[in-house]
């Protein structure tokens, strides 16, 4: 296997300050559509090949203030001169604003409260013209106008804020509570637009309940008057809302038992849809978290999140109001292509069969609603409001449509059916519209990797990117004539940036940075804000000219003592797998000496299921990272598998796991111990592994089902049965439990226990929300009953799923040392 040592272009060697090679190169339609070559393993240097230091537990587990707190959330000013960003304050969790010249290096300077309300505008809006600009600072409404830099404060804390929009007409909208307001952000002057009441339609009065009642109105006189009156105040009342424009228009009444989940108003102010259901909670009923560390030296309790186990299926009403005659009508799916068909047929047949029962088919509507917001509003109108799109999903997982309103003739008309067998994706969703023409722009799966298509209403879609690789974080120029996107065209773990035009379709490579890069265009659209990253090098920030081939670095954060230390960059290896016809990218980190003795080695399970580890970029998992690079100075060997169900490899990757959750990765495990074997001089009989959350799942499921595998392994707050975990998450890959118990059943530790045969550690903590405490407490009441005599528990009282603090992390990650030191 050739292996390619590839210089990255952005490492920072010491302290110098360099600049980043970054070659345009332009292909066309044909060309843009290569696959990434052949897989090759990624060599990088380490981060300062000459340092000596020691790595102690102590240093990498403390709190990570010492690596130089990197920046982030960063954004341009408007003037696209400069650059805000965000920094963590030194010692304390609290954020400061920073800005930095454009032009120049630098960590900025900190911008003063007193002018935050100016500078703190990352989510701001522009009107179409981009004279002006909005943004909410504290819960207040500034604008800016953009020609001349005055800026103006709109409200003053009198309202709730949201979904800040500019309207075709220049005035600005905004959500406060149940009712849409338009601004004038010259006059100041507002106006409801549109309100509803989940409540019935007053009357003037109330009908004779009964012969009482009746008998009541019709002999006792004043109770006449009194009724007589309300009826003309009523009716006035009408008649004055009608007759006169400056009285505000009643509500849209839209019945008892139901409850907004969103609403969007258009940009001409002439509709609203609103998405509606019965209500429901998120929170368990009568389930408790009990909190044991508390100021009060009491045990709190606090609701949790509802189990998949207890999950209902929630169907919402789309309703469209005509605010120009003030009338609500009802979108129906019937039109939606499957939504009534039985798409879980087989699961249920199969299930049946196992109870020894049959199951018959059946076509009744399925349960749809709105797509949660992955990361945008899954309800996209044209610039000017006549023109609406929304993106459907079908409550078992199946389906999504994106589909268009017939505002005439209040339909809903779908332009794409997205339809998948094990599930749809909650990433690469995002759509919009071009600014000139009513065109549709959006991501689809359907290819098996995310891609960009255009799509005229009513007509075939035409794909603008194709291969072996993933679109995502889409930009639109203002003039229609670019669409910016991250892919890792180049190889899986690389992820640039690009963009294609939409007239020819020609794509152009943007940066050649060679790790993980992400991007912001610049207000005037001629540069890049760039943050960038190498498996070695936290993130910094890069200004690059869209037209230029050279990348800029910024910031200087990350500090001396950190850049002190030898750490291990990993090689980006290939596995062959035995299952598939892709390999499994792994980090492979190992010692500079190859030595002539078999090695120990880990494996390191990354959590999420949904997520990519394998990258040339700093990894969210910055301590394991450090903790691998110590277990090296020490003479390990570790790996780190991107295995079935990870990110960044397209959509069969990632349904691998469908209805068999720990089995094929349990299985690319099992290849990725052969090839430490093979290639890395590794003893068959010295390696372990580790993971938290999905990680941990997938310790158990490795030690319970190849016993022979691991000769030890820690799982760190693990999941230990599926239907006590979340319904956004699981049923997803598991269905229900309800209809699909043979997958929770196939794909649980607790069902498996009875394989443990090597040493175990399990580390929980007591206040963790996301996967509960209780998980590990049933695994373990399990084992105790297997009468399992290899395995320890360390709780951790006072931490979440996400640890807190340091002393925590010291003593989690001193059990897993001790662990492989003592068994390996």
């Amino acid at each position: 296997m050739k292996i390619i040592r590839k210089t990255l272009l952005c490492a920072l060697i010491g302290s110098a300050l360099i600049s980043c090679t970054a070659t345009s190169e332009s292909t066309t339609p044909t060309q843009a559509l290569a696959e990434p070559s052949t897989p090759k393993v990624i060599d990088a240097p380490a981060v300062n090949p000459g340092a000596k230091g020691e790595i102690s537990l102590e240093k990498i587990m403390s709190d990570p203030d010492w690596l130089g707190r990197q920046p982030q959330a960063a954004y341009w000013s408007d003037d696209s001169k400069g650059i805000y960003f965000e920094r963590k304050r030194a010692g304390v969790k609290l954020d400061d604003l920073f800005f930095q010249s454009a032009d120049s290096a630098g960590n900025g300077v900190k911008v003063p409260l007193a002018d935050l309300h100016q500078a703190s505008y990352r989510n701001r809006i522009v009107n179409h013209d981009r004279s002006q600009a909005a943004w909410l600072f504290e819960g207040n409404l500034f604008v800016k106008d953009l020609t001349n830099g005055e800026i103006r404060q709109l409200t003053r804390g009198s309202m709730s804020i949201r979904q800040l929009a500019y309207m075709a007409n220049g005035r600005l909208s905004f959500r406060d509570g149940d009712k849409f307001i338009a601004i004038d952000p010259t006059t100041g002057i507002s106006e409801v637009l549109a309100s509803w009441s989940f409540s019935e339609a007053p009357t003037a009065v109330k009908p004779a309940a009964d012969y009482i009642a009746a008998e009541q109105q019709r002999l006792i006189r004043v109770i006449a008057d009194r009724r007589a009156t309300a009826e003309a105040r009523f009716a006035q009342r009408q008649a004055l809302m009608a007759e006169n424009a400056t009285v505000t228009t009643s509500p849209f009444y839209l019945g008892k038992g139901q409850e907004l989940v969103t609403a969007s108003l258009s940009p001409n102010g002439q509709w609203a849809i609103l998405v509606t259901q019965k209500p429901q909670s998120w929170r368990a009923e009568g389930d408790i978290m009990p909190n044991y560390i508390n100021e009060d030296g009491r045990i709190s309790s606090e609701r949790v999140r509802r189990r998949v186990a207890d999950a209902k299926p929630v169907n919402q009403q789309l309703v469209l109001l005509d605010l120009t005659n003030g009338t609500q009508h009802s979108l129906s799916y019937a039109g939606l292509p499957g939504y009534n068909e039985d798409v879980l047929a087989a699961v249920k047949q199969e299930n049946a069969e196992a109870k020894g029962e049959t199951y018959t088919p059946n076509r009744v509507p399925r349960e749809i609603g709105i797509l949660p917001s992955w990361p945008q509003s899954a309800i996209q109108w044209h610039q000017q409001g006549d023109q609406v799109a929304m993106m459907l999903e079908a409550w078992d997982n199946k389906d999504r449509w994106l589909v268009t309103v017939d505002l005439a003739n209040k339909q809903l008309q779908t332009q794409e059916r997205l339809h998948d067998d094990a599930w749809i994706n909650y990433r690469f969703n995002s759509f919009g519209w071009l600014n000139q023409t009513a065109t549709l722009y959006y991501l689809s799966e359907r290819s098996g990797y995310a891609h960009l298509y255009l799509q005229k209403p009513g007509q075939e879609a035409r794909a603008l990117t194709s291969g072996k690789y993933e679109v995502d974080q889409l930009t639109l120029s203002h003039d229609d004539q670019f669409i910016y996107f991250q892919a890792n065209k180049v190889h899986p773990g690389i992820y640039e940036i690009y963009r294609v035009n939409l007239q020819d379709g020609q794509l152009q490579q943007l940066t050649r940075l060679n790790g993980m890069t992400d991007y912001q265009l610049s207000p005037d659209e001629t540069r890049l804000l760039l943050t960038h990253s190498t498996t070695t090098m936290p993130p910094e920030l890069y200004v690059q000219a869209v037209d230029s081939q050279q990348a800029m670095r910024l910031t200087h954060t990350v500090s001396d003592e950190f850049l002190a230390l030898p750490w291990v960059a990993p090689d980006i290896v290939p596995v062959p797998s035995s299952h598939t016809d892709e390999p499994i990218y792994s980090r492979v980190y190992r010692p500079a000496e190859e030595g002539t003795s078999p090695r120990r080695a880990v494996i390191f399970n990354h959590g999420a299921g949904y997520l990519q580890n394998a990258h040339l970029g700093w990894s969210g998992y910055f301590r394991e990272f450090m903790f691998h690079s110590l277990l090296v100075q020490q003479g390990y060997v570790v790996m780190d598998m991107d295995y079935r169900a990870s990110k960044g490899y397209g959509r069969d990757w990632r349904t691998a796991i469908y209805r068999q959750m720990g089995t094929p990765e349990t299985q690319d495990l099992v290849d990725g111990v052969n090839w430490l074997v093979s290639n890395a001089n590794v003893d068959r009989q010295r390696i372990g592994t580790y993971g938290g959350s999905y990680g941990g799942f997938m310790t158990f499921m490795a030690l319970f089902t190849e016993p022979e595998l691991f000769q030890a392994g820690a799982a760190l707050r693990p999941v230990t049965d599926w239907a006590h975990y979340n319904t956004g998450y699981t049923s997803n890959i598991l269905n229900t439990p309800d209809v699909d118990p043979i997958a929770y059943e196939r794909s649980s530790p607790i069902y498996f226990a009875e394989g443990l045969t090597k040493p175990l550690l399990i580390n929980a903590p007591m206040v963790d929300d996301n996967v509960f405490f209780v998980d590990v407490v049933r695994l373990v009441q399990r084992l105790i009953e297997l009468e399992k005599q290899d395995f320890e528990t360390a709780i951790f009282p006072v931490e979440p799923h996400g640890f807190i603090e340091p002393s925590s992390w010291l003593d989690e990650y001193r059990r897993i040392y001790a662990l492989f030191e003592d068994n390996l």
